[in-house]
């Protein structure tokens, strides 16, 4: 006899419970509070089950390819474009993985540094000339050039026609898709075909004249061959700029933004962090001195947790499997919740507080392995990783030794949530510059 499906209802017709995903930040919550911790729902024209817990996720994880098979909603593949890392599968996806990865190994990161100070530093100026500002917007302007130079050797990249066009594209991402030139949907179709054609004027730029192949991960991929000897085709080669772009770009965004937000509502801990930085203030920032401030480390880990940029994952059922005593049946999907997993009290007492030192390494009871997942798990972690957390830890580094800033009152710092999750009126801030601000 067949195990029962999970508990919940469809909600509408065609449209299913929809609009209150995209709508209510606390959908999954309030069903898992009164399904338990596996339920389904209908979105986005699929039946989804809603799996909650660290067995849920390293269930999920540990069987890509076998049960289970990455999935994103519709809106997102046609985006992305079918021959993006993020939608590849099987021994495709793990050949793939192996070219992109290149770009953020130790060797690679290391030649990172000191752009992202320089940027960083460009940044940090103009804000203090600013005085008060609306931060997340420039945030965002802030993290597009950093990835713009470092994965396509573009200056300015936010500035530029392609950081515009990529605006535009980052907006449909997580949308209804609906084709029609007003939607946000439509108006991201159409940036993506002028991305592509900005992408490949500077990819055959490049290739035509490789003697000025510098630091970036696209030099590094045209470059790079897989096992059997070839290259990566023009398409793909677009494709995959595409989505290293976004993932350097709108995750990390909201990650730094939340770190901005979070210190900068606790005095003491950014006290803290002063004090640990006040040893590398003349340091030359390296991989090694990096690693060095355990306490930033701390802080960025309860970051990551309390306000993860991703709040889960989707996969595609690829054949009927049981979990719980319920059925998971073929050609559903499955979302695994990295946010509900972060704020799960028997893993996090008092979830809801922001406490760095529950990651202090003398804690007796380490997170167990899916039990702290910002980044993913299993064999499809986010690739990015290690440049997410350098980009931060140079950024936070740099704006604890330099600057001030004070988020000013009367503000809605409520969290939007899609497409990642930034305070609703866009963190408004004072800013200055400390000392000579060098």
């Amino acid at each position: 006899m067949m195990n029962p499906l999970p508990p919940g209802h469809s909600g509408l017709p065609i449209l299913g419970e929809t609009i209150d995903f995209f709508t209510d930040p606390d959908f999954s919550r309030k069903r898992h509070q009164k399904f338990g911790a596996i339920f389904r729902t209908h979105l986005l024209g699929q039946n989804t089950i809603f799996m909650q817990g660290i067995a849920a996720n390293q269930f999920i994880l540990e069987n890509e390819n076998r049960y289970f098979q990455v999935t994103w909603p519709p809106s997102t593949r046609r985006l992305l474009g079918h021959l993006s890392l993020a939608l590849q599968t099987g021994a495709a996806h793990q050949s793939r993985r192996k070219m992109l990865v290149q770009a953020f190994m130790p060797r690679a990161l290391s030649g990172y540094i000191s752009t992202i100070e320089a940027i960083t530093h460009t940044y940090c100026q103009t804000w203090h000339q600013m005085g008060e500002l609306v931060w997340y917007p420039e945030l965002r302007n802030y993290t597009l050039d950093v990835a713009c130079k470092l994965l396509v050797g573009v200056d300015n990249g936010s500035q530029t026609r392609l950081g515009q066009l990529f605006e535009i594209w980052c907006q449909g991402l997580f949308s209804l898709p609906i084709h029609l030139p007003w939607t946000r949907f439509g108006k991201a179709q159409r940036a993506r075909q002028l991305l592509l054609e900005e992408l490949t004027n500077i990819i055959q730029a490049r290739q035509q004249n490789p003697s000025v192949a510098g630091d970036n991960a696209l030099d590094l991929l045209i470059n790079a061959v897989d096992e059997a000897g070839n290259h990566l085709e023009l398409a793909e080669l677009k494709d995959q700029v595409l989505l290293l772009l976004f993932a350097g770009h709108e995750t990390l965004t909201s990650a730094i933004a939340s770190f901005c937000l979070l210190v900068g509502q606790h005095p003491i801990i950014l006290e803290r962090l002063r004090q640990e930085q006040e040893q590398f203030h003349s340091a030359i920032l390296s991989l090694e001195t990096l690693k060095q401030m355990t306490y930033l480390e701390q802080v960025l880990k309860e970051v990551m947790r309390k306000i993860p940029p991703v709040g889960g994952g989707f996969r595609k059922v690829l054949q009927t499997c049981e979990f719980q005593g319920y059925q998971i049946p073929t050609g559903w999907n499955v979302l695994y919740q990295i946010g509900l997993t972060h704020t799960d009290e028997e893993l996090y007492p008092t979830p809801q507080k922001f406490d760095p030192d529950r990651f202090h390494e003398s804690q007796q009871t380490p997170v167990p392995k899916y039990g702290y997942i910002p980044f993913g798990g299993g064999i499809r972690e986010c690739l990015g990783k290690e440049f997410a957390r350098l980009e931060m830890k140079i950024f936070a580094s740099h704006l604890l030794r330099h600057a001030q800033w004070e988020i000013v009152p009367n503000q809605d710092l409520s969290l939007v949530t899609i497409p990642t999750p930034h305070p609703r009126d866009g963190l408004r801030v004072k800013f200055q510059l400390m000392g000579n601000g060098s």
